[in-house]
């Protein structure tokens, strides 16, 4: 068994400990500190993001949420990832009971905080983080603790996530194939870097403890059936399943097999490292019309069917810092200057397929510059998107 955390620990914006709890006795509350210290050092060297920092025989991991750090501290050689993966859990869980995870919250409820690392973690190795599970017998309200608590038969349980005696007049499942794309494109548009990142989200209102199946358009489950997958199987990598799926059965015949738990959940998330083509396309020209004046033309065309339509779309045009008095002009949606990220941003709310926009603005530059001017900095164009009832994968659900 990997290496266990020695205590984790809750600390606020400035480094001070809000909460900690110490699970093998063999670091103190000075760990804090000194994990701060790091950090600090850290924060000026753009190379040193990694949420993990090593210092005088202890491991810190860490992540950030809002006003909040939630950092694990080992003295043993512990599987990171794993610890990493059980922080976001633990975000999970006190959103699930607080709302929203932040220094007030915690501060306010700060005996059912101890309660829940608790039962999450015991001696450093983690334990339980199901939120629907936990919540059935660590209560936020006092007068609901007057009865004694018997844990539920899901802690103990084989089936974990679920609990038994789930009833419903009206049995539903509803899923979502979501996928997000990151494209790299460089200045004589060619694609550097592309992947499809995508994920199964389901809704399950079911009564009981119910088998399902999930068949997807998989060319291994496909070729293994004898069946043909031309133009219609894809190539799934990177595979990651709820812990309902039976993992045994996927290895042997890739059949996605599961009892699913009660509410929302991501069955499954996926990656494919396939060339993709932008679905939105932009093109920006800069004139310099003098020392003092600068025009940016910007032409966008979307680059799949017409029958899909982008929604939400908002298009970020880097411009100078010391740029000054915008004037822009747009054939739709709405455009403005955002001085805090020195970027044109151009939102439309609803992009048809097959079409194209333009964009056109002025900007004033100071007269007069340094003889040791710095070059200027070329960052990218992003362009952010949702398309409605699109993958662009190709990624089929066969049967449920």
């Amino acid at each position: 068994m990997s290496g266990a955390a020695s205590a984790l620990f809750l600390l606020d914006i400035k480094g001070r400990v809000l909460i900690w709890r110490d699970y093998r006795g063999d670091v103190s509350s000075v760990q804090a500190e000194r994990f701060f210290t790091k950090l600090i050092e850290r924060d000026g060297d753009p190379q040193s993001q990694d949420p993990v920092v090593y210092d005088n025989g202890v491991t810190y991991m860490f992540i950030q949420h809002n006003n909040v750090y939630l950092m694990v501290a080992s003295r043993q050689n512990s599987n990171a990832a794993s610890l990493l993966l059980f922080l976001h859990r633990v975000v999970d869980v006190f959103k699930h009971y607080f709302e929203e995870l932040e220094e007030e919250s915690l501060r306010d409820n700060f005996v059912v905080v101890y309660e829940l690392l608790d039962e999450m973690m015991d001696f450093g190795y983690p334990q339980y983080t199901e939120a629907k599970i936990l919540s059935e017998f660590i209560k936020t309200d006092a007068y609901r603790m007057e009865v004694t608590q018997r844990p539920p038969m899901a802690v103990t349980n084989a089936v974990s996530w679920r609990s038994e005696g789930i009833v419903y007049k009206k049995n539903e499942v509803f899923l979502d194939v979501v996928e997000s794309v990151n494209i790299l494109v460089n200045s004589n548009g060619q694609i550097i870097r592309s992947d499809v990142v995508g994920a199964l989200k389901m809704r399950t209102y079911l009564s009981g403890m119910p088998e399902c199946k999930l068949g997807l358009n998989d060319r291994v489950l496909l070729e293994a059936q004898g069946r043909s997958t031309k133009g219609k199987a894809i190539d799934l990598d990177d595979i990651k399943f709820h812990q309902c799926v039976r993992l045994a059965r996927f290895e042997n015949d890739r059949t996605i097999s599961f009892i699913p738990p009660d509410g929302s959940f991501d069955l499954m998330t996926y990656r494919l490292s396939t060339q993709v083509k932008p679905l939105i396309w932009v093109e920006a020209q800069i004139e310099r019309h003098s020392r003092s004046r600068i025009e940016i033309m910007v032409k966008s065309r979307s680059q799949f069917k017409e029958r899909s339509t982008a929604t939400n779309v908002e298009i970020e045009i880097p411009v100078q810092s010391d740029a000054t008095n915008p004037n822009i002009r747009t054939s739709l949606g709405s455009a403005s200057y955002a001085p805090e990220r020195d970027a044109l941003v151009w939102k439309i709310k609803s992009f048809p397929g097959g079409k194209e926009y333009m964009l056109r603005a002025e900007f004033s530059l100071p007269s007069i510059r340094s003889e040791e001017a710095v070059p200027e900095r070329k960052a990218p164009i992003r362009v952010k998107f949702e398309i409605p009832y699109f993958t662009v994968s190709g990624i089929q659900v066969c049967h449920l």
